[in-house]
């Protein structure tokens, strides 16, 4: 009896955990990604910390601003050079003849048409596979998408300004104090789960540290063998990095995100090359497109996501996907985004509080 009153009220505290997160989503937001950050400037902390100039230490707010400094530094170096060539390279996507790309590709277009005809007679009336293709990717390939989006930004301009202020200020003293986030949990759990709750986040700290280098690592290899690759197949370098760079950013949504940037990769290339006068076959060029994205996908499913989802978290492949297809379902992109972490999170704490289920146990041996 006194074992299911203390599942009751386990169950309960979690319960209100996740309703103030979900209440609170933005503020959580900020402190999650201060708490990343934080981690990536931690060995820079460590490193002035532990140095010595005489006998004096520099102290550790000097170690947390260089580090602070240091990431901001990187962050807009990265994107002081590549947004104005995602800017240029959209510019240019502005003014592609939709209609001749898709004549292109006109008789693979044409051998569709007619399956379509034979075999689905009824949905083929009044339908042209070659004007739907044509309002799709016109659709895709307008200024005014692009102007849209820079005037939803600035509109957003003000939030983003609260949002860098309160990311930085929080990440600051979460470096100058790197206990602080673990004793600011801690208060929310009562006094007699201190010790299973401190054991949680040891290992949370030490799994998702793991988990988000790796994805970095991931994302930045992915980039740069698209970049290489497409350069390889004759592809000008300003439009191979940025393709590189959204597959990159793509495959941070596992499975979905892949064949997002593969698609809209494939299309940014083929509509560019239209532009520039490309007179080859494009049909050659699209199979070479895809074969650059379908090594750079094989490399990266068998060399870089073993290492980062099987080692860093400690999952099978197939529970991962079936956690991703859940939280797709239920929160979409967003969802898949945060399933990874959330799910490591939840299976640390079950070990802690609810070992005494055997599947608890078989889907946290390897923790």
């Amino acid at each position: 009896m006194n074992q299911l009153v203390r599942y009751i009220i386990i169950g309960f505290v979690v319960a209100l955990v996740a309703f103030l997160v979900w209440y609170f989503s933005s503020i959580v937001a900020y402190i999650l990604i201060s708490a990343v950050l934080s981690l990536m400037g931690k060995p820079i902390v460590d490193f002035i910390s532990n140095l010595k100039i005489g006998s004096w230490s520099p102290p550790r707010y000097m170690g947390a601003t260089v580090a602070l400094l240091t990431i901001w530094v990187l962050f807009i170096a990265f994107f002081r050079i590549m947004i104005p060539l995602v800017i240029a390279q959209f510019n240019e996507l502005g003014s592609i003849d939709v209609q001749a790309l898709v004549a292109s590709f006109s008789a693979p277009i044409d051998s569709i048409q007619e399956f379509i005809k034979h075999y689905l007679p009824a949905s083929a009336q009044g339908f042209s596979l070659r004007d739907f293709l044509i309002q799709k990717i016109s659709g895709f390939f307008t200024v005014s998408m692009v102007t849209s989006a820079f005037a939803s930004t600035a509109n957003l301009l003000i939030s983003l300004s609260i949002a860098l202020f309160s990311i930085s200020f929080i990440t600051f003293f979460f470096l100058k104090d790197d206990t602080l986030f673990f004793k600011s949990v801690i208060l929310i759990f009562p006094e007699k789960y201190e010790n299973q709750i401190t054991r949680a986040l040891i290992s949370i700290n030490k799994l998702l540290r793991r988990y988000f280098v790796g994805i970095m690592i991931e994302s930045t290899c992915i980039m740069t063998l698209v970049t290489i690759g497409l350069s390889l197949v004759g592809i000008k370098f300003q439009t191979s990095i940025v393709v590189g760079l959204i597959a990159g950013i793509m495959n941070v949504v596992p499975y979905v995100g892949p064949l997002t940037g593969t698609l809209l990769g494939t299309l940014i290339v083929l509509a560019t090359q239209l532009h520039t006068g490309f007179n080859a076959d494009l049909l050659t060029l699209t199979l070479l497109i895809l074969t650059v994205f379908l090594l750079t996908q094989l490399i990266d499913n068998v060399v870089f996501q073993p290492l980062i989802y099987g080692n860093s978290v400690k999952a099978h492949p197939l529970e991962i996907f079936i956690v991703l297809l859940i939280a797709g379902s239920v929160a979409g992109i967003l969802g898949m985004l945060l399933a990874i972490p959330s799910y490591t999170v939840i299976r640390v704490f079950a070990k802690e509080f609810f070992n005494n289920f055997r599947v608890v146990q078989k889907l946290t041996e390897k923790i």
